[in-house]
Parts: structure tokens; sequence; C-alpha cells
């Protein structure tokens, strides 16, 4: 009777199991430090065919108190009237929750938003024909003691109504990724309302709310919320002079021009297009920005107007910089399109160990 051999099972099968195991490994690595980079914040808000019309912007004139405007002396009838004395500013997450540093301490009282020219470039006289000029407060005062003369005009043209989408490429502990933005902002004549979301078809999303009212300072938020599996969110208690937290942190001193961290890019984009003569080169703009769990000071400084290459196509923007202000602090970069209404085209936020994310716009749409 012929032997019979016995047949050893083929190691294949088992090789094919441990390289699937290994790839599963791989991903789920990678999905693991992508999801921990989106709660901590580190993604940012982030062709000229994409633009469907001309963008028209609503102007808001507002009162800026002056030196002449603190000496008590006779006013006639028509003269507007100056607005309230505000607290002093503060420095300004790239459009999300995170954007730049830690949480900082409040600073003691300032005034906010607060404009500083470089004082080698006086801000000019006069605007485009669109807006208004800035006077600085330190324009020399009326002569005329019977006659005091009204009250600068500050311009505030609140960017037109649109939806913004973006690409979002960034590096964290060296693995690469995109993700995906969309920012819609929408106002009437009283109120607005922002909106901005960050998703990855495996990672979920992460969505951020602004919600005020719009007044001749521009925009004031009332409500801030920031949400990944569940919202956390600040609360603008204007008639008591503070910000209270969901999160049961301690509540913040409200301060004037307070803007949290969506709306503080809709304030900024107004600002300069209200007077964009006003932020020459070096010209810094400050405020107060309130997160979800605290409230940070942020600071920017006005570069120079950049020709950008992006998703979206070749594109003119005025670049902000936010420099770190601590060791461990992000610096941001910011470029507003006024094509757009200056709105943010591109924000990009680099860490202090090198993680990066680069927020590009790649098409508009209308609401």
């Amino acid at each position: 009777m012929p032997a019979v051999t016995a047949l050893k099972p083929s190691p294949r099968p088992r090789l094919r199991v441990k390289l699937a195991l290994l790839t599963v490994g791989v991903l789920l690595a990678h999905a693991a430090l992508l999801h921990s980079a989106l709660l901590a914040g580190a993604l940012p808000l982030a062709s000229s065919s994409a633009l469907e019309r001309p963008f028209t912007t609503r102007t808001i004139a507002a009162p800026v108190a002056t030196a002449a405007t603190q000496a008590p002396a006779p006013a006639p009838a028509t003269q507007p009237r100056p607005s309230p004395k505000a607290p002093a500013a503060a420095p300004a997450n790239a459009i999300s929750a995170g954007l730049f540093a830690p949480d900082a301490p409040s600073a003691p009282e300032h005034h906010s938003p607060a404009v500083e020219a470089l004082p080698q470039k006086p801000p000019p006289e006069a605007e485009s024909v669109q807006v208004a000029a800035v006077s600085p407060s330190t324009a020399p005062t009326h002569t005329e003691a019977s006659a005091p003369p009204a009250a600068p005009q500050r311009r505030y043209a609140i960017p037109p109504p649109v939806r913004l989408k973006y690409t979002i490429r960034g590096e964290v502990k060296g693995f690469s990724y995109t993700v995906y933005g969309d920012l819609l902002w929408q106002h009437d004549d009283t109120s607005y309302s922002a909106r901005l979301e960050i998703s990855h078809f495996l990672l979920g999303s992460r969505v951020q709310t602004s919600k005020g009212e719009l007044t001749p300072q521009g925009l004031e938020p009332l409500r801030f919320g920031d949400k990944v599996r569940s919202e956390v969110a600040a609360h603008f208690e204007r008639a008591k002079g503070k910000v209270s937290f969901s999160a049961n942190t301690p509540d913040a001193a409200l301060q004037s021009g307070a803007q949290d961290q969506l709306s503080v890019f809709m304030q900024l984009a107004s600002m300069v297009a209200g007077a964009p003569a006003q932020f020459a080169p070096g010209t810094s703009v400050t405020f107060q920005a309130v997160g979800p769990r605290s409230s940070e000071q942020w600071a920017f400084v006005a570069g120079t107007l950049e020709t950008l290459e992006l998703p979206g196509g070749v594109i003119q923007a005025l670049k902000f910089t936010r420099e770190p202000g601590a060791d461990f602090d992000s610096r941001a970069e910011i470029w507003l399109a006024p094509q757009l209404g200056y709105m943010p085209v591109r924000i990009r936020l680099v860490q202090a160990n090198g993680d990066f994310a680069d927020q590009l716009w790649k098409a508009t749409e209308t609401p």
C-alpha cells in the first residue's frame, strides 16, 4: 500500500492576515493622531471662476471719541453724539478655537479694539470713494471753544453674506493630512450668524458658531459655541459686563469691542474694508478674543498685499500676522481678500513643535 504523505498548510493565508492587521493598525494610528489634533484645536478655520457675483459691502459709521469731545463745551444740536468711552484693547484660533496660544491672563483696563499706526506713517486724510476717512485720535482739536468739531467717524463695511469652501492641509507629528472647511456668513440689518465646520470622513467634524448683533461698532457677539462631540459655549452678558461659560470655568470681564474666536475675523474684515488706508504695513489692531472656556488677548499686525495661488484661483489678499506671545504659543498668518469683502482666503497656523495647518480657499458660493 503506497505511503501517504501529510501536506503542511501553506503559510500564505497567515501572512495575508498579518499584513491586513498591520494595515488596519496603521490606519487607526493615523486616525487617532488626526482626531487628537482636531480635539486640541490644531486645525484652523481654516479659480477666479469661483466668484459668482461682485461683492458689495454694507457700511456702518461709528463715532470715535477724541480729545475735543472730552472738554466741556456747548455743542450744536446737529452734532453727532460721541461713543461711550471704552476700556483698552486686547491682542487676537484660525478661524477655530485653539488656533492661537493657550489662554492668557486678562490685561489691565484698556481700549479695545485699538488701532496703532506706525509713527513714521501717519494715516492719510481721505479714503476711497466707498468709505470715509478715519481720523486718528491725535488729530488737532478745533480752536474755537464755542463750536468744537463733530466726532470723527469710523466706518465698518460689513462683508456680504457668503459661503466659503476651504481645503486644509497640514502635518501632525510627521503625518500629513487633508481635511475640508466650510464657512457660512449671514446677516441682515440688525443681526448676524457665522458657522465654521471642519470635517473629515473618518474623524467626523468640529463646528463653531457665532451669533450676535450689528451695531455702529461693528459686530457684537452674544453667543459663541464650539462642538466636537458635545458643545461648550460662551455667553456675552453685556448688561452685567461679563462673559460666562457653560464649561463652568470662571467668568471673564467683558471689554469694549470684544469678539469671539470666530467673529473676530469678520470684525477685522469689516474694519479693513471700512478704512483700508488705515492699515499700512506695521499697523497693529488688538482684540479681546473669547473662546469656549476663557478669554485671550489677540494682536494682528498688517503686512502687504500679496498675490496668492490657491485652489480657488489666483487672488490678491492683505496679510496679517499674529506672533507667538510665549515660548509655546503658535504663530498665525491670515490673508484677507478685497475681492471677497476682505473675508479670509488663507489662514496658516504653525505650532511651536513644527506641526502646522494651512487653510486654503477653494470656492465661493451664494448662501
